[in-house]
């Protein structure tokens, strides 16, 4: 065989081991790429359950799980906001201070004030005016005690012609009262506070509260319109729900225990009310209280003390509302 011939044969052999080494590569190609479709297809299908995906639904199919997972957790979410909401609610609405017996008639006998106990169950405390001719009991607001309440010893005298005994009712769960604060224990005081006065004898019963307390005494004046003369209300609460909407505006009205309805309850009394509203209540917003008072059927009469806060309220018993509200509230007695 020649040198050309050589040469020939060998690029010859060359050139069809490299075609079988390609058309070799060629063949198993489509075996690798099935071993790894296969593998890609038993991963998605583990991911997803035993139902099969075409990888052109698979993230369609994963979106819409994803957001049906976030639906469920937010609405779990919410509901246990709620229930919390509705458990906590009182220690929100409610702040009293508690004191012993002992240390509470202390400082009542330094407001001179006595222990109120008419049957035997501390109802409150009692301050006895020279010559009075009826009674004024008195509701607290959410926060202290009744003992926080001294200066309507000087309020009950601020009406010459009417001097009134003062009450000022406690409530269960405050100072030295037991008990629980709740909607049902403070109206049953209110209630029980009221039928215990009006035993002690004749004249005008007269009931006065302020901010929660106006609600309480709203109450309970409509309760038994019959035994109450005339109501007081001092920063009036309209209503839980209706402040809430401003101060939470998350939670529900039927997340609500106490509602402390006065907006309702008001009208069923229809004696006379005097109503005075703080301008500037940044609590139960002096808006709410004007609607009360406009809302209100009965004989009525608004003060508006302009400049005043929730808390910054002029108790002085020598401004002329104070004998205008009792003169008012108790005519020609």
């Amino acid at each position: 065989m020649s040198h050309a011939e050589q040469i020939a044969s060998r690029a010859s052999r060359g050139c069809c081991s490299s075609t079988t080494r390609v058309r070799e590569g060629t063949a198993a190609s489509p075996s690798h790429t099935q071993k790894v479709f296969g593998r890609r297809q038993r991963v998605q299908s583990s991911r997803i359950g035993a139902r099969y995906y075409p990888p052109s639904r698979y993230p369609a199919a994963m979106t819409a799980r994803i957001v049906r997972s976030l639906v469920v957790l937010l609405v779990a979410l919410a509901a246990a906001a709620l229930l919390l909401a509705w458990l906590l609610q009182r220690r929100l609405l409610y702040f009293p201070e508690r004191t012993g017996r002992a240390e509470a008639e202390r400082r009542a006998r330094a407001l001179g004030l006595e222990p109120w106990s008419p049957d035997g169950t501390l109802l409150g405390w009692r301050a006895r005016t020279p010559g009075a001719r009826g009674k004024l009991l008195v509701f607290h607001g959410n926060a202290g005690s009744a003992l926080d309440r001294g200066y309507f010893v000087s309020l009950a005298r601020a009406a010459p012609g009417l001097p009134l005994d003062l009450h000022l009712v406690e409530y269960p769960g405050y100072g030295p009262r037991p008990g629980d604060a709740s909607e049902p224990a403070l109206l049953a005081a209110a209630r029980e506070a009221i039928a215990a006065a009006r035993r002690e004898g004749d004249g005008p019963l007269l009931v006065a509260g302020e901010s929660l307390g106006s609600a309480v005494a709203a109450l309970a004046a409509a309760a038994d319109p019959t035994a109450v003369d005339g109501v007081l209300l001092v920063t009036p609460l309209a209503s839980v729900p209706a402040v809430a909407r401003r101060h939470y505006p998350f939670v529900p009205a039927f997340a609500h225990r106490d509602t402390w309805r006065t907006d309702l309850a008001l009208p069923r009394y229809g004696g006379r009310v005097a109503f005075l509203v703080a301008g500037r209540d940044e609590v139960v917003f002096a808006d709410l209280g004007r609607a009360l008072y406009e809302a209100y059927p009965g004989p009525k009469r608004l003060w508006l003390d302009e400049r005043a806060t929730h808390n910054g309220v002029d108790w002085n018993p020598s401004i002329a509302r104070w004998r205008e509200m009792i003169e008012f509230l108790a005519p020609s007695r």
